[in-house]
């Protein structure tokens, strides 16, 4: 039996249930945690501090963090690719490195890709989850331009476009010799990925989802003043009396306040003052993505309904939640994880109230405690603490120093166990922060050394390998399919060193993306020697005319080393193969003797040819003589016999 459609004001009144329920579980937990993180991270007092004594603030949390954020920014956005597409079939090949070339340069050259980035990790490593919004962004853009002496036709033609509009147009002449000057608005209509950092007080969530795509209620909270409302929904008439019945966003001021207190900033003004014009007065305005059956068909859709108050200013079904996250601790089955500063944070209270105690211990030390006779000292000379000063008293030991306990060794060595706990728990190691002046020692082999940094990253690498497999791959994809869906025309940009036309219409959809996490420092260096070793194995087995290498299997070998070694164009030192024209092809030199020796016959059965014919003609003479000789002989013969007969005749 289907079900009637939800009213408008219905799904309002839902989303603003959604609202609730997320700002207190947010308000009451999460927003707390991220408050107290923030207030550590920028070294702020702890609230116990005692006056007249030291009130050190260690910064454990901001070491750690700052740290950490290098060898993450060298693992995304030290190369060329950040992630790979991979085709399905030889037929793929050419478009999916056009899609790996293309979405990469839509991130950091359409996008501010590197402080994407750099934001994207801070708010993670700091606020638990890091979020991030990407959408087509479809938007117009008006040229002028001017026309003169247009006939009839051209003047027709110009100005017969939906998107153009005349502004001045001046007739000159009469008749079929008519002219026109004409000045027109042409709007074109563009569009482009776009990709920007959510601060995490600006993002709600349905409090029982995991992942954001299977959330049932995603929302993105944001300031905005009346004008800037009216020039995003320019079609709505957005009325001031309309906007009202709104939170103030209490829970979420203690949050937002600290991220700005470090540097006095905090003092911000909620939009609500009452001498403040009204175009600039401020509004939450809600970005609401929630699954519900607004048409009644049973099914639930996913839809995107943009609130201020009970106003609704846009409401329209998606196809996805334009949000990604990352988290560097996943917590299984939750969608919030720990962030490097809940690892630390204790740490770094227990290393403040250790230091306060050593440097109260030592200004003791240092200045004294001192047991005096009431009325017997003169208390003015004896606080004022200068060389050569002189304390009146009325009578002898009036004043006696009282014992200072001396600084016991086993501070220290908390100290250290507190950096060692440290350590283990975010893998920011002193020899790899380069503060441990024995870490190469001649007592310290570089194997020793390499494997504890190598234990010591293999924690950061698991935290690179969270963000690239849920949050990196996953803004990548959607970067693709917004691509593959949105973008119609085709677009010239330079690639891999060349100009190229890029259409994503021509792509496949189903290409499957990889995220390349690289290493750290001493896991480099052994990828280097591993690779120059191949090198080098290829280059023998070629000079040895194994046919396990060939110059594509050695060129890329090449590559790879030159990337590892941290230059990003391989083209400078390297030329591939495959773009060489071929060249000619020439015998090679079995061939070579073959045809030789092929001649060297053709040329002996020409010589043994002249022979037979030589010795042929030799024959056919001595032929000829013998018949001559026979015909001479035969005619002797016969004169002979003719002179026989005739002296036979004549003795008769």
């Amino acid at each position: 039996m289907a079900k009637e459609k939800i009213t408008e004001t219905e799904l309002v009144s839902r989303i603003r249930a959604e609202i609730t329920d997320s700002l207190g579980y947010m308000g009451d937990t999460i927003s707390q945690q991220r408050e107290h993180a923030m207030e550590y991270y920028y070294g702020l007092p702890f609230g116990n501090e005692v006056e007249g004594r030291s009130q050190f603030v260690d910064s454990t949390v901001q070491d750690t963090i700052e740290w950490i954020k290098p060898s993450l920014m060298r693992v995304f956005a030290s190369g060329d690719e950040m992630v790979k597409f991979n085709p399905h079939g030889p037929e793929d090949v050419k478009m999916a490195e056009q899609a790996t070339d293309y979405v990469n340069y839509v991130f950091t050259k359409d996008n501010p890709g590197w402080e994407i980035l750099y934001s994207w990790f801070t708010d993670a490593l700091l606020s638990k989850n890091g979020i991030v919004k990407v959408w087509w962004d479809e938007y117009d853009e008006v040229q002028r331009e001017e026309y003169q002496g247009l006939d009839e036709f051209e003047f027709t033609m110009l100005i017969s476009g939906d998107d153009v509009e005349v502004l001045e147009h001046t007739s000159n002449g009469d008749g079929l010799e008519m002219t026109h000057d004409v000045v027109i608005s042409r709007k074109s209509y563009n569009g482009k990925i776009r990709v920007e950092n959510v601060p995490p007080s600006e993002f709600l969530i349905s409090r029982e989802a995991k992942t954001i795509p299977d959330a049932r209620f995603v929302c993105h909270r944001v300031r905005k003043t009346l004008s800037e409302l009216r020039e995003m929904y320019p079609d709505e008439d957005i009325d001031p009396s309309e906007l009202g019945g709104e939170e103030d966003g209490s829970m979420f001021n203690a949050e937002r306040q600290a991220r700005y207190e470090f540097d006095n900033s905090s003092s911000y003004d909620w939009g609500f003052s009452s001498d403040r014009e009204e175009a600039l007065s401020e509004y939450w305005l809600h970005e609401s993505f929630i699954k519900t059956d607004y048409n009644g068909d049973g099914i639930a859709e996913l839809r995107k309904v943009c609130t201020v108050g009970n106003y609704v200013l846009a409401n329209e079904e998606i196809d996805s939640i334009p949000f990604v996250s990352i988290t560097p601790v996943k917590i299984p089955h939750k969608f919030f994880g720990l962030s490097v500063a809940d690892l630390v944070m204790d740490l770094q209270l227990m290393k403040s109230t250790l230091m306060r105690n050593l440097m109260d211990n030592m200004y003791n030390q240092n200045f004294g405690r001192f047991a005096v006779l009431e009325g017997q000292a003169n208390l003015d000379d004896l606080l004022t603490q200068r060389p050569g000063g002189v304390v009146r008293v009325k009578s002898p030991n009036a004043v006696t120093p009282l014992a200072t306990p001396a600084l016991q060794p086993y501070s220290f060595q908390m100290l250290e166990y507190l950096d060692g706990v440290r350590e283990s728990r975010a893998g920011v190691s002193r020899m790899s922060q380069g503060m441990n002046e024995n870490a190469l020692t001649s007592h310290t082999t570089a194997t020793a050394v390499n494997a504890v940094m190598t234990a010591a990253q293999s924690r950061v690498e698991l935290i690179a390998r969270n963000f690239a497999e849920t949050g990196v791959k996953d803004l990548m994809n959607t970067i693709y399919e917004l691509l593959l869906k949105n973008q119609d025309k085709e677009r010239v940009i330079m690639l891999r060193n060349e100009w190229v036309q890029v259409s994503p219409g021509a792509w496949n959809e189903k290409y499957d993306c990889t995220v390349s996490v690289a290493l750290g420092h001493g896991s480099k260096d052994q990828q280097m020697m591993h690779l120059s070793q191949m090198l080098q194995f290829a280059g023998e087995a070629m000079s040895g005319g194994l046919n396990i290498v060939n110059e594509q299997n050695m060129y890329n070998l090449g590559a790879a080393l030159v990337k590892a070694m941290g230059f990003q164009n391989v083209s400078d030192f390297l030329t591939d193969p495959s773009t060489i024209p071929p060249q000619p092809q020439r015998p090679d030199l079995e061939n070579q003797v073959k045809l030789m020796e092929a001649q060297v016959k053709q040329e002996e059965l020409k010589i043994k040819a002249a022979d037979v014919q030589i010795k042929a003609q030799k024959i056919q003479q001595e032929y000829e003589k013998l018949a001559i000789d026979s015909q001479l002989k035969a005619a002797e013969i016969g004169i002979e016999r003719e002179q026989q007969r005739a002296v036979a005749i004549g003795d008769t």
